[in-house]
């Protein structure tokens, strides 16, 4: 079977994303990346292109013609917006076309034409002034996926690397709510779903979660907080029940460390920042972002639109490079009969 081509979204076209890709496609034969095409305007990469000094010739194409194309050529999917940004400096002038991107990249996947979406780095407050009523990247792509849908998708966001895989299960809301925001439940639908995708597009038939305290010492016996027994314990409970190899909750600070890392498939988090802490320390370059819960497979670079170094050329294409090669691993798996 021969595999189908990754799409790449257009991400915020003042960020370093168009950098990225372009850096990615001239890196294709010494990083053996598979064929991939970018939704967004053609002329707009052939101007970054030009104004680095790279030999990046820019092609408009059809899906089907991405594989053939690609070894001698960027491949783009034309957006109907046309894209005139200045790098470094984001405008919600451009928000169409972001948005544009994303639908469009999404529409193709689900009609078969690519196997995963690798989205490059968008700026939610440029959304915003635009009028975006998402809370952000992942909530659009779980909108675009339920649509027609009996059921709404519950997207799960996993920071992945060889070395360690997390997973927030609250994200982006403040600390201060999150003790109230935590609830059983969630971490139960969390950890269910982690499962099943380490099983069905990872290939490991027995994954191991761990699930670390929201408070100091985990709760030091309800000393420091009740929510680890009251919220988290009975949450591990009814996933072992279930047949779920999971631990927890454990103290934070010590189950980071390679020995603790040996000992499991992905950590779940009670908040952003302490999955994401020890992730960024560990992997900060190769780490991807995957969201979990989807019918398509979706990977995305661990970092944001980077606007201080855009137009620089000193933007590192590690993390989307990574990205690229998850995506065509896990959407090799999707293929499979």
């Amino acid at each position: 079977m021969t595999q189908r081509p990754l799409l790449l979204t257009q991400g915020d076209p003042a960020g370093i994303g168009p950098e990225l890709t372009l850096r990615a496609w001239l890196q294709r034969d010494e990083r053996s990346l598979p064929p991939f095409a970018v939704v967004g305007d053609p002329a707009y990469l052939g101007r970054i292109a030009q104004g680095y000094g790279w030999d990046v010739p820019v092609i408009p194409v059809k899906p089907a013609q991405i594989p053939a194309v690609f070894p001698q050529a960027l491949p783009v999917i034309p957006l109907n917006t046309t894209v005139s940004a200045q790098p470094g400096k984001p405008d919600a002038a451009y928000a169409t076309s972001v948005i544009e991107s994303i639908e469009t990249a999404v529409r193709l996947v689900e009609a078969g034409s690519a196997c995963a979406v690798v989205t490059n780095p968008i700026a939610k407050h440029v959304l915003y002034d635009a009028g975006f009523p998402h809370p952000g990247h992942t909530e659009f792509l779980a909108a675009l996926a339920s649509e027609g849908r009996s059921e709404a998708c519950h997207p799960v966001m996993m920071l992945w690397s060889e070395q360690l895989a997390v997973v927030p299960v609250t994200v982006h809301i403040p600390l201060s709510k999150v003790p109230s925001a935590l609830t059983t439940d969630l971490i139960v639908l969390t950890g269910r779903i982690v499962a099943r995708e380490l099983k069905e597009r990872f290939g490991l038939a027995d994954p191991r979660l761990v699930l670390a305290g929201l408070n100091p010492h985990a709760g030091e016996n309800g000393a420091m907080g009740a929510e680890d027994g009251t919220i988290i314990a009975p949450a591990v409970e009814i996933l072992r029940k279930e047949g779920i190899e999971v631990s927890g909750p454990l103290p934070a600070d010590t189950m980071f460390h390679a020995r603790a890392r040996s000992r499991y498939d992905a950590a779940l988090a009670m908040y952003h920042d302490q999955a994401l802490i020890p992730i960024k320390t560990i992997a900060f370059d190769e780490a991807v972002n995957v969201t979990l819960g989807l019918p398509f497979v979706r990977t995305s670079p661990d970092h944001g639109t980077a606007f201080d170094i855009a137009g620089k050329g000193i933007a590192r294409p590690d993390s989307l490079i990574a990205a690229i090669k998850l995506a065509a691993r896990l959407g090799t798996r999707a293929e499979i009969p």
